[in-house]
């Protein structure tokens, strides 16, 4: 029984066509299609690599990697994927530039060090309580995703199938993040969260929204 729940987690859910919202409101042409079309890409992507990994004996990708590692991936693969049926928008040619996406065009090379102009990507278990380095005045997407962990196993938590729970997308402004900085002692990395105001904001914007 538990081979069989883990075989059936090798298959993600698939999006709802239902539960995308016609009214939110979206920049630089992007559109609630392009967004399906990027999330259903994903959807197939982890699909195809859990059912190879799963024949060869090891666990989902989501069941091994550390949580913000595959955050990152969820995040990164929309990076790459929304340009290809958004031609107005491209990924940001500068290492590690913000924000993520950028109007095609605007910039030399299509690379930035930082602008306000374009679209940071972020990916979350989380629905809110969402994190950056800094507070930035500019559009933010968040990619609200459900999955195994790594410690799922030793919690003896079933493995279930990855499923996409929410899109967000609003413009936000500095004062809709609570920065918090770190003494001059700690370790711990800088961090800016989206506060309650800016998380209104997005929920308001819904782009995609599964039904409990």
């Amino acid at each position: 029984m538990a081979n069989d729940k883990e075989v059936s987690a090798c298959i993600p859910n698939p999006i709802s066509p239902d539960c995308f919202n016609p009214n939110c409101v979206l920049p630089y042409g992007l559109t609630i299609e392009h967004i399906r079309q990027a999330m259903n890409d994903f959807i197939g992507f982890l699909g195809f690599i859990n059912q190879q990994l799963h024949e060869k004996g090891i666990p989902r990708l989501e069941s091994f990697l550390m949580p913000s590692n595959f955050s990152s991936i969820v995040g990164e693969f929309a990076n790459i994927s929304i340009p290809k049926y958004c031609s107005s928008l491209v990924k940001n040619q500068y290492h590690n530039g913000h924000p993520d996406l950028v109007p095609n065009g605007m910039f030399s090379n299509n690379a930035i060090q930082y602008s306000n102009e374009g679209v940071e990507i972020k990916a979350s278990r989380h629905a809110s309580g969402w994190q950056g380095h800094n507070p930035e005045a500019t559009w933010l997407m968040v990619f609200h995703f459900d999955s195994n962990t790594v410690s799922d196993v030793q919690r003896e938590i079933a493995p279930r199938p990855f499923q996409f729970k929410g899109v967000y997308a609003a413009k936000l402004e500095k004062e809709d993040w609570n920065f918090s900085g770190r003494s001059a002692a700690s370790r711990r990395t800088i961090t800016a969260s989206v506060n309650r105001n800016g998380t209104q904001k997005m929920r308001a914007n819904w782009v995609y929204q599964l039904g409990e």
